[in-house]
């Protein structure tokens, strides 16, 4: 076996480690049912059920609609399989693909926020599967149809869309039409080819190719320039008389009988099948600037670089995301989705999935703006062969794709809801992307467009060599290990990691303060950024930074800021590590130096001056020098959006605001919250992160040093340090 080889099963073995781990702990699984309403005392268990919940039954029995107004279902969706055809997998059954549906579920919450229930049956009858489906519709208003076998799949989707009157979507077919669909168009403008007048070649006849044909076809493709070769070969009519109908639609009167008999002279290749199947040779008798759709996953049917060694004119899209033009559906569903139960569509139309291909088309022609640009630093995102299709990150995926669907529902007559303010509702969207799964990207792609060198003073410590492996393998940054040869090797072999000195990471043999060392290589050059502070205190670190590398010209003050990604929001909280009772002045600069760290993330700051008062209402010092901070703010940053001085819950609601009739600084709830003490801050996350945190924390992110330097603590996790790491590469200079 190659060393190339025994590298790969090295990575696999470890990352099914890590993956098993991650689905293990700290909870098993990756979803949990929460509640959304306190239930502390009496009063609330009887407006939670007896008896004020009759209320709310009496109001839904005299009007159903309603429902979406007094229970969860207007925003819950069932991701429903029976294993049959799990991706890469096969049929393994519905416990097996229970695994597959929890992601489904996170990915849904995580992109769109819409609540999932995943329900694995375990049933292979069609028409019960259709029975057993069809009696949830009380319970939620969509459901996703995951992983279920063709031809089964076609069937159990009519019958459920016929009989139920909420959206019914299954995602392998439909999915993968929008974004291959999207695709396509984007790519004949690219080439130049009228689509009415392409040929276009099928490998593989499943629900997804024949729902990609479908969809290509209502786009325009003449369905008599389609062909289509399965496992047997070639669909030519007279093949089968039992043939499944489906197939036989796209079945032709053809002598041709294999693959690289139709691929000849075609303009568009579109793989839904298997690995390989598709050859250079095979490539190489195209018509020009063929467009090539290859994806089969985790395998295409051609690898890219094969296609365009054997034709330099070609575009290529895969469903890797290790290639540019990712054909990913997280593009898709959970958006359509969103769009559909936010105007109470009662089905997904043509016209619907039409909507949501041309939006996705639109977006990957439009100029990036800054929270793109800076999403996929490094990166080439102008509409052109190696960019046809927005990157599944693209954080303006929901506020484009959703409306545009909510609209083609109320178009098309199947919106119960339909959205009054269209302007107001993609502003709503807008802000919900951030509190979603985008939180660290930016922050990822900045550092792998220009790893830098990290220097770790805790070299030998486990969790430390964790995140580096992780750091090398998703190619973050180039770590500097400071530590002892012999404890840091023996420590590698401990924890079954694959670095090697000298190619993964370079090894600094350590002197008897490692921070102290590790500043003075910083400020020397020698490296572009430090990790320390897993061992000892926070301000025995501090001390050396403050001496060795010191305060950046203007920055006013060293201060920590730590973040959180709540289920509802995220929050940067500041300071909480450096300044016991900072000042008016140390706290305008503190606000200043968190405001621009916060857009290294994408996101535009929105800060809270936090007190026990509110707006004037207290005479305390406490309280005075949080009118003060403002005061300086409103003088030195007039464009930073700052309310204070402001108690925590009105920071965070627009609405208690209104009640002390204030409308200035922002809307919405703050994202910055500046407290008045070192305490106050410090308690404030450590009990938002135990109690609420079970998302995104980075942090401590020190603020105001001269050069990137971070101290983390203690009790920071594999996951903290990576994040760390990432937003260390992303900052240095």
């Amino acid at each position: 076996m190659s060393t190339e080889s025994n590298l790969n099963e090295a990575k696999d073995t470890q990352l099914r480690a890590d993956a098993l781990e991650y689905h293990r702990s700290p909870v098993r699984g990756k979803i949990e049912v929460v509640a959304t309403k306190p239930l502390s005392n009496q009063r609330d268990l009887s407006l939670a059920y007896s008896p004020g919940v009759a209320y709310a039954c009496e109001e839904i029995a005299a009007d159903p609609a309603t429902a979406a107004e007094y229970t969860s279902r207007g925003n819950l969706v069932a991701v429903i399989s029976n294993g049959t055809a799990v991706l890469g997998l096969g049929n393994i059954g519905p416990l097996a693909s229970k695994p597959v549906m929890e992601g489904k579920g996170c990915l849904f919450k995580k992109f769109a926020g819409v609540d999932v229930f995943d329900l694995e049956l375990a049933e292979n009858d069609p028409d019960k599967l259709v029975e057993a489906i069809a009696m949830l519709e009380p319970t939620v208003g969509g459901i996703n149809l995951e992983d279920i076998k063709a031809p089964e799949c076609f069937y159990i989707e009519k019958q459920l869309r016929e009989r139920m009157n909420i959206p019914v979507f299954h995602d392998d077919q439909h999915g993968t039409a929008i974004i291959s669909s999207a695709a396509l168009i984007n790519a004949l403008k690219v080439v130049g080819k009228d689509i009415g007048q392409v040929k276009l070649v099928a490998s593989g006849a499943g629900a997804a190719a024949i729902a990609c044909l479908d969809m290509m076809v209502s786009l325009g493709v003449n369905q008599k320039n389609v062909y289509v070769a399965d496992s047997k070969g070639v669909i030519w009519q007279g093949r089968d008389a039992k043939m499944e109908a489906n197939k036989a639609r796209y079945a032709q009167q053809t002598d041709a009988r294999t693959l690289a008999d139709i691929v000849k002279g075609a303009d568009v290749f579109l793989g839904c099948s298997t690995a390989g199947v598709l050859t250079g040779p095979m490539v190489q008798t195209m018509a020009e600037r063929p467009v090539i759709l290859a994806l089969a996953n985790p395998e295409p049917e051609i690898r890219p670089e094969v296609a365009k060694a054997a034709r330099p004119d070609c575009i290529v899209a895969t469903g890797r995301s290790d290639y540019p033009n990712q054909v990913n559906n997280v593009l898709c569903f959970p958006y359509i989705f969103r769009g559909a139960l936010d105007c109470g569509a009662t089905r997904i139309t043509e016209e619907m999935k039409l909507a949501c291909v041309s939006a996705i088309a639109a977006l990957a022609e439009a100029e990036a703006n800054d929270a793109v640009a800076a999403a996929y630093a490094g990166q080439d995102l102008s509409f052109g062969p190696d960019y046809i299709i927005p990157k599944p990150f693209d954080p303006r995926l929901m506020a484009t794709i959703a409306p545009a669907v909510a609209q083609a529902a109320a178009d098309s007559g199947v919106a119960t809801r339909p959205i009054a303010d269209m302007a107001a509702y993609r502003d709503k969207l807008g802000e919900m992307v951030y509190h979603t799964g985008f939180f660290m990207k930016p922050v990822f792609a900045k550092a792998k467009a220009n790893p830098k060198r990290v220097a770790y003073t805790d070299g030998s410590n486990q969790r430390v060599l964790r995140a580096v492996q992780t750091v090398v393998d998703e190619g973050i940054a180039k770590p500097v290990l400071i530590g002892h040869a012999a404890e840091i090797e023996a420590a590698i072999r401990q924890s079954g990691l694959r670095l090697k000195r000298g190619t993964d990471y370079t090894l600094v043999e350590a002197e008897l303060d490692t921070t102290l060392q590790g500043t003075r290589m910083l400020n020397a050059g020698e490296v572009d950024t430090l990790i320390c502070g897993m061992t000892g205190s926070y301000d025995d670190h501090l001390e050396h930074v403050k001496k060795e590398i010191g305060m950046a010209p203007g920055a006013g003050a060293l201060a920590a800021m730590n973040a959180l990604v709540l289920d509802k929001m995220t929050l940067f909280i500041t300071d909480t590590y450096v300044n016991d009772t900072p000042s008016a002045e140390e706290l305008a600069a503190i606000t200043r130096l968190a405001a621009t760290e916060i857009r290294h993330f994408g996101l535009e700051p929105k800060a809270a001056l936090l007190s026990h008062s509110i707006f004037g209402s207290s005479s305390r010092p406490s309280a005075q020098r949080m009118r003060a901070a403002h005061a300086l703010l409103q003088q030195t940053a007039p464009e930073l959006q700052v309310i204070g001085e402001i108690q925590g819950d009105a920071a965070l609601s627009e609405d208690i605001r209104a009640i002390y009739q204030h409308n200035g600084g922002f809307g919405g709830n703050a994202n910055l919250l500046v407290m008045p003490s070192l305490d106050a801050a410090n308690i404030t996350f450590n009990v938002l992160k135990v109690s609420s945190g079970k998302g995104v924390t980075v942090g401590p992110i020190l603020l105001g040093a001269a050069k990137s330097v971070h101290i983390l603590s203690p009790s920071a996790t594999v996951r903290r340090i990576v994040n760390m790491t990432a937003l260390a590469v992303a900052e240095a200079r």
